[in-house]
């Protein structure tokens, strides 16, 4: 369960970052779309290229949930893929199992959706998995095991509850929230993947550690 001090943290973090991490994050920032403390309202000075660069990065690790050891991991791994690493990159962290239960309706956030797989209620192919980190393959089937199908949150989820919050389902996802079952259909493609972020900015900001 998320607690409050962690709610607070996520609603402070997207004000300074300019993005909504949570949907609650969401109607403070329509509410206060200025970043927080007391120069929040003041206009900032001209940001050097490496503060432009570490808040893109951060805007990126921040939107997936995850630290910054593992995000250095799957950059090298994007890095070492044919294609332009940005986008790799992108794919990579959007086929995690955490991500992706978010894509699907399941969970509202990818803090509860990490919640739901660390608490062994999320199956891949049949098969429990407790790791948010695990890499789902194009073709695989990510759903809800039995025994949690009736508990609150996945009823909420599968009534299309959470659909108000989040985006529209992306064109690799094939989701049945009824039977609270969805299946990578295949790699996504960054422009097709809902972050905010300039990856070129990403890439560049660790090129020049």
């Amino acid at each position: 369960m998320v607690t409050k001090s962690q709610d607070r943290r996520k609603v402070r973090l997207s004000r300074a970052l300019g993005i909504p991490l949570t949907p609650k994050a969401a109607r403070y920032l329509e509410k206060r779309p200025y970043a927080p403390g007391e120069h929040g309202r003041t206009k900032r000075k001209t940001d050097s290229d490496y503060a432009v660069r570490l808040r893109e990065k951060q805007r990126l690790r921040e939107q997936y949930g995850i630290r910054e050891k593992q995000m250095v991991i799957v950059f090298k791994e994007a890095r070492r893929k044919d294609g332009l690493t940005g986008e790799n990159l992108v794919e990579l962290l959007e086929m995690r199992l955490d991500a992706l239960v978010v894509r699907s309706g399941f969970a509202r956030t990818t803090a509860q959706a990490r919640q739901m797989v660390v608490h062994r209620h999320i199956m891949v192919d049949g098969q429990l998995v407790d790791r948010p980190s695990f890499r789902v393959k194009p073709g695989q089937l990510i759903h809800v095991k039995p025994k949690s199908e009736g508990t609150e949150p996945f009823q909420v989820a599968a009534a299309g509850g959470n659909a108000e919050v989040l985006p529209p389902v992306p064109g690799y996802l094939e989701v049945e929230l009824d039977k609270l079952q969805a299946r990578l259909l295949r790699r996504p493609k960054r422009a097709e993947v809902p972050v905010t972020c300039e990856v070129q900015l990403v890439v560049e900001y660790y090129a020049a550690r």
